[in-house]
């Protein structure tokens, strides 16, 4: 199944807010919400996508001509690539309703986890979407992230024993999500938390905890003080917040100031292997794309996943090997610009 296939197949069914475009940078869905726009004019997903296209590649093959492994190490797992798919909610809403989020993390953490990589799952209002999730893992042999929303102390505290009992290698909180506006009012009350909060939420977690949405070396630095074994550099896909940095912009400055003391992911606009090598030479330890997944499941199910991340990782393989870069350890910042 070709990825061009794929996004003919999804244009069919993906519903009325999403047109499954050739590239997802955010021009045709900007401010559509429901469907996978953001708040206000939707100008940060735009951002995201462009900064990426900004920074360069360094070509070099003046190297010796070794096999490329893409394999990366994160808290005692090994994966063949290193990205990884990004959480997705309510995708029957915001995408179609051939899928709800139970089905669609099925579907999604399977094809992952058999393809060599890991899902992070979907929170939502409805509990069975994290009951579904956690499932889905567990069937996986726990390669898959939960990622829980930012609700009350009690909820997340019954969410967690979900995560413990599907072996989850990790979980993880998007905290940026306390901007989604179907979050608001809502029961159980979902926000901002203080780093006192969070260090609670981190001790009942039980695993490597990851906080999602850091933009600042300031979040950075609260995200560390509270214990957090790693962060996604990440503004929510720019849905959250207009008028904010894209995260290519703000990377290289987080991951100094963490300076290797958690591991730094990265998220937004992340759209093809090469923008996946750019993250890694400026310092991420690995990548999530979101949106590009919902595309290719909605377009062709497990297969679908399958085709994306083949897709993704030989661009990766070939943007390291005219590089010079043999593995990850050997992507560096001299080979971008």
């Amino acid at each position: 199944m070709t990825y061009q296939e794929i996004l003919e197949q999804a244009r069919t069914c993906i519903g009325k807010y999403c047109k499954a475009c050739p590239v997802c940078n955010g021009r045709a869905c900007k401010n559509q919400i429901p469907g996978p726009g953001a708040k206000g004019v939707g100008d940060t997903a735009i951002r995201n996508y462009d900064k990426w296209q900004e920074i360069r590649i360094n070509m070099d093959t003046l190297c010796d001509n070794k096999p490329v492994n893409t394999e990366l190490e994160l808290f005692g797992q090994t994966f063949r690539y290193p990205f990884f798919a990004g959480p997705v909610g309510a995708v029957n809403l915001h995408y179609g309703e051939i899928y709800n989020d139970e089905s669609y993390n099925d579907i999604l953490v399977s094809a992952c986890a058999e393809a060599g990589i890991a899902a992070f799952t979907g929170d939502g209002v409805n509990p069975a979407v994290m009951e579904g999730a956690t499932a889905a893992i567990r069937k996986a042999g726990g390669k898959g992230v939960p990622t829980v929303k930012p609700w009350n102390a009690e909820t997340v505290n019954e969410k967690m024993a979900l995560v413990r009992e599907a072996g989850a290698f990790a979980v993880a909180m998007d905290v940026d999500a306390a901007g989604l506006p179907f979050l608001k009012n809502m029961t159980p009350p979902a926000g901002r938390k203080s780093v006192e909060e969070l260090r609670e939420v981190v001790k009942a977690a039980g695993v490597p905890f990851i906080v999602k949405g850091i933009m600042t070396v300031k979040g950075a630095q609260k995200a560390m003080e509270a214990g957090a074994a790693a962060i996604v550099v990440s503004n929510h896909g720019g849905r959250v917040l207009d008028q904010c940095p894209a995260t290519a912009e703000v990377l290289e400055e987080i991951v100094k100031a963490v300076d290797g003391k958690m591991k730094v992911l990265v998220d937004g606009g992340i759209r093809s292997g090469v923008d996946v090598f750019k993250a890694l030479a400026l310092g991420a330890d690995g990548v999530l794309i979101c949106r590009p997944f919902v595309t290719a499941l909605y377009g062709g199910a497990e297969d679908g996943v399958k085709a994306y991340i083949e897709k993704i990782g030989a661009e990766l393989e070939d943007t390291m090997a005219m590089c010079g870069a043999a593995s990850l350890g050997e992507i560096t910042r001299d080979m971008v610009r």
